[in-house]
């Protein structure tokens, strides 16, 4: 499922580093608390990817 927005990509982002013990899960809020509590590491890491193919994503889903 790739991310339909930068924030949504972003949030991603942010709850994959806490998964991976990279951040502290108190620094999370949001959407990326709500994605960190649901979501499986492999899910989190094709969200938050940032191919070619996915650089030209406006900065809010409309």
């Amino acid at each position: 499922m790739p991310a339909l927005s930068q924030a949504q990509q972003k949030a991603a982002g942010a709850a994959l580093a806490a998964k991976r013990g990279e951040t502290p899960t108190s620094s999370l809020k949001g959407a990326s608390l709500e994605m960190y509590k649901v979501m499986t590491e492999k899910e989190l890491e094709e969200l938050a990817s940032t191919d070619t193919a996915r650089r030209n994503l406006p900065e809010h889903k409309t």
